[in-house]
């Protein structure tokens, strides 16, 4: 009993390992767009939904996206949960010695998203200000570093992008330091925010794995190829409506980080 016991669990081991063999995981935070929503019935889409599922395509493996808020991706990532995570996230010596990434396919900076009414016009407004950031993130890095320097009244972490913005509307949160593609979207058709300075903090967001993960290679292979045969552009200009520089990472090849 003992024997065909243990032969059935690892025949049990054995059979879970190839399913997922044809699966890739997918850790992602929708409540991300451009990069990554849903629309109103549902259905997940944006810039990195469709470079994921090129890759799915090309490596011949089913993508499967697991939504979680975005600090929880990095434990996603490191305990093997997930194969890959979204979410437009920051390549950084710090997370680089916790996780890997395939090479920047996304030049970013940070941005000041306030009420267009508010009379705030830079950062050095916020004094005294309730300031809102999403947890883990480059900006709450940044506000954690400029809180004392621009007296900052407070600094309110957020799971997410959406409910910030609609502190922002009734009053509750001042402003909002985040990606600034992401703001300009969400904001683009809302004329009761204002983007009102940009902070150059040089970012570039590449898929996170976990460290040194066999997948690493394959996929940063594909997103090589996507870059030369001009797949990445085109996901550009679909998604944020303008061409990508063509000195950006969106359009140049370069290395796996840290390598």
């Amino acid at each position: 009993m003992k024997l065909k016991s243990l032969l059935a669990s690892a025949f049990f081991v054995v059979g879970a390992t190839v399913a997922h063999a044809d699966n890739i995981n997918v850790a992602t935070n929708i409540a991300n767009p451009p990069f990554e929503f849903q629309d109103g019935a549902g259905t997940l889409m944006g810039f990195e939904v469709d470079l994921l599922n090129l890759v799915g395509e090309k490596l011949g493996k089913t993508v499967e996206f697991q939504e979680m808020p975005f600090q929880s991706l990095f434990a996603a990532v490191q305990s093997s949960r997930s194969d890959i995570a979204i979410g437009s996230i920051t390549i950084t010596p710090k997370r680089l010695e916790a996780v890997s990434f395939t090479q920047p396919f996304y030049d970013a900076n940070q941005c000041l998203t306030v009420a267009s009414a508010s009379g705030i016009e830079g950062v050095e407004g916020l004094e005294g200000k309730a300031l809102a950031v999403i947890t883990g993130t480059t900006g709450e890095m940044w506000a954690n570093e400029n809180e004392g320097k621009l007296k900052i009244g407070s600094v309110n972490r957020y799971d997410g992008n959406q409910d910030p913005m609609l502190d922002i509307a009734t009053g509750r949160i001042d402003g909002l330091v985040h990606d600034c593609p992401i703001d300009a979207y969400y904001i683009k058709d809302k004329p009761q925010f204002a983007i009102v300075a940009t902070i150059p903090t040089q970012e570039q967001f590449g898929l996170m794995l976990p460290k040194d993960s066999p997948l690493l290679e394959q996929v940063d292979g594909i997103i090589s190829d996507l870059k030369k045969d001009g797949k990445l552009a085109e996901l550009h200009k679909k998604w944020f409506g303008i061409d990508a520089a063509a000195d950006s990472s969106t359009v140049t090849v370069q290395p796996i980080p840290g390598r």
